[in-house]
């Protein structure tokens, strides 16, 4: 009730315009909102978005290096791979040429063996033969004394 008596007593003393009266309140009023929006603007926002578009810019530098660094490695990565696989193609090569070498020096060695085996086999029979005509002949002759000998007694008795 005391509300309606006041607001009664207000509308009483400015009776001409009421609440749309143009007065210096309105432009002021509008002053003060533009003025306010120019110092928050100032203050407030541009220095949030300066640190927004510096962060904004750092985070785009970082992809960017991080997209190049990315792709030198894979470039490093396919590089080292086909490295890799060079080499090992050559390692296979070297072993396979160093058995195939290991493998002609065995059969060269097996054969140097087997004439040296048959050489030794050749001449053990050589000298068999050799011993066996000397003890032909040593025999021969034993025999011939025997038999001289034999006939000597038989002639002698």
């Amino acid at each position: 009730m005391h509300i309606i008596l006041f607001l009664s007593e207000v509308l009483d003393k400015h009776p001409e315009g009421g609440l749309f009266d143009f007065n210096a309140t309105l432009p002021l009023m509008a002053l003060q909102f533009l003025a306010l929006t120019l110092i928050l603007n100032v203050l407030y926002y541009k220095p949030v978005s300066s640190i927004l578009d510096n962060r904004d810019e750092y985070i785009r530098n970082t992809l960017t290096n991080a997209s190049a660094s990315l792709l030198k490695a894979e470039e490093l990565t396919r590089t080292y791979e086909s490295e890799l696989a060079d080499s090992r193609k050559n390692a296979q090569k070297i072993i396979k040429n160093s058995q195939e070498e290991a493998q002609l020096i065995v059969s060269k060695k097996i054969k140097d063996a087997q004439k040296d085996a048959e050489k030794l086999l050749n001449d053990v029979y050589n000298e068999l033969n050799t011993q066996k005509e000397q003890a032909l002949k040593s025999l021969e002759i034993q025999i011939d004394i025997l038999s001289n000998q034999i006939q000597k007694k038989l002639l002698d008795s």
